[in-house]
């Protein structure tokens, strides 16, 4: 493994990307610890500690938006907005002519497309940062306000001050969307995964002192601590997820398929026997994404509603199912939008039609079908049945940490970074910049990382 490292590094051009994408993470994370200028540093750490449910929230955003709202800092809306705007305009291009006719115009609708989602981040950012800060302005820990006293004019914040930090937590979105494309143009590897990936593998060593310190490394625990079991189920929540992961990214449908014989002077060409590799996970870590995105709306409407009505024992129900994340109801909601986005994400990437006509024009086949609308109709429905099983073990990753967390009284932060979301999205992206790196040495004729030498 020394020795693939080293012949990593050896290769200028991998070398160059490497070290440029580390480079663009590095920035990222420095500004992620750069707070507003109008936080009280002290006030704002109290209210990451005393928020409950809130902070709760506010961390599990954080997990898959690479986002520090519990911190208030200049990056504090993450890449959230700009995910938003992609599930928006994804939506749109399936039920909006202009838009489906941009789809299929090739590069040109794509990057027009590109134009119009960075737009709508812009807009997004001001409407979620303008009501960020207006809650900043509005809550206090005790007596003391999250804003810094010397901002304050008769106890409010002006409203110069509010345009100013609206505008600072725009920029640092934009800025965080122009670093991922750096890195997909410039970089190795899917530049927002590759952010959302930092954030999360970032948080995870406090995860891990959390859990050591609320040990008692003792069998049943004792004294309001976890009992070593529990460090036993988190264990093989560990393994069995990233194993998981490894072979349903890995995971093929091999769909056999031969090339017609066609003769060239003397000699006979095609004729052999190949196979169409089909992944069962087509979608990768994006429906998980996307579906923890749209229910961040009702856990944030439910939270509004219930301080606004503290005596109300339905909003109270629904704020606690919703934010804790442990009901039947809302498991239910996210196991159906994986299952919905799996198969929405994999009609946009792979079109069965195309690779039909593909065969065709290359003079190949699948032994039993004909070629054109016949084959298209067979790789639809073969797709049909393996998105089914990859979008259940997404669904199952997905609510497992939960269910586990309920059950064992365990903390859902550290839930889902040992056994759930984030190791998911973690390893997926992990496992995916392996490969881009493994291309670039079989390229060069080298053996890939994980290859034996």
């Amino acid at each position: 493994m020394l020795e693939k490292l080293r012949i990593i590094f050896t290769i200028p051009e991998l070398r160059q990307k490497i070290l440029l994408t580390l480079g663009l993470l590095a920035i990222y994370r420095v500004g992620w610890q750069v707070p507003l200028p109008i936080v009280d540093p002290q006030a704002m750490t109290a209210f990451a500690e005393e928020a409950g449910g809130l902070g709760d929230l506010l961390k599990t955003v954080a997990v898959f938006s690479a986002s520090q709202l519990s911190q208030a800092t200049i990056f504090g809306l993450g890449i959230m907005p700009y995910i938003s705007a992609s599930i928006i305009f994804q939506l749109l291009g399936t039920v909006w002519p202009p838009l489906e006719r941009l789809q299929k115009e090739g590069e040109g609708g794509r990057k027009k497309i590109n134009e119009y989602t960075r737009y709508a981040t812009v807009v997004i950012c001001v409407v979620q940062s303008w009501a960020y800060v207006a809650f900043l302005a509005s809550t206090r820990i005790g007596d003391m306000p999250l804003i810094d006293s010397a901002f304050l004019v008769d106890g409010r914040l002006p409203l110069m001050w509010q345009l100013v930090a609206v505008m600072t937590m725009t920029a640092g979105t934009i800025f965080l969307m122009w670093l991922g494309e750096q890195i997909d143009e410039f970089g190795i590897g899917n530049g927002i995964s590759l952010l959302i990936m930092a954030g999360i593998l970032a948080a995870m060593p406090s995860a891990l002192v959390e859990l050591t310190s609320d040990t008692s490394w003792e069998l049943g625990g004792g004294g309001g601590k976890m009992g070593v079991e529990t460090l036993i189920v988190l264990a093989a929540l560990f393994v069995g997820v990233v194993a998981g992961v490894v072979f349903m990214t890995q995971g093929q449908r091999r769909i056999p398929t031969q090339s017609a014989k066609h003769v060239r002077g003397r000699r006979v060409y095609g004729g052999t026997r190949q196979y169409l590799p089909l992944r069962v996970n087509q979608a990768g870590v994006m429906p998980i994404i996307f579906a923890s995105s749209l229910l961040l709306f009702p856990q944030m409407l439910f939270q509004y509603l219930h301080n606004a009505n503290p005596g109300s024992q339905v909003l109270a129900s629904l704020h606690d199912s919703f934010t804790r994340g442990q009901s039947f109801i809302y498991n239910l909601l996210y196991v159906l939008l994986i299952y919905f986005f799996c198969y929405f994400w994999t009609a946009i990437t792979f079109n069965p039609k195309d690779i039909a006509d593909n065969l065709k024009n290359f003079g190949s086949f699948i032994p039993g079908y004909r070629p054109g609308k016949r084959t298209a109709d067979y790789l639809e429905r073969v797709m049909e049945r393996i998105t089914y099983v990859g979008a259940g073990f997404l669904a199952l990753v997905a609510i497992i940490p939960t269910i586990v967390a309920g059950a064992l009284g365990i903390p859902a932060q550290i839930a889902s970074f040992y056994g759930g979301t984030g190791l998911l999205i973690a390893v997926s992206v992990a496992f995916d910049l392996v490969q881009k790196i493994d291309s670039h040495l079989v390229m060069r004729n080298y053996s890939g990382l994980l290859e034996k030498s």
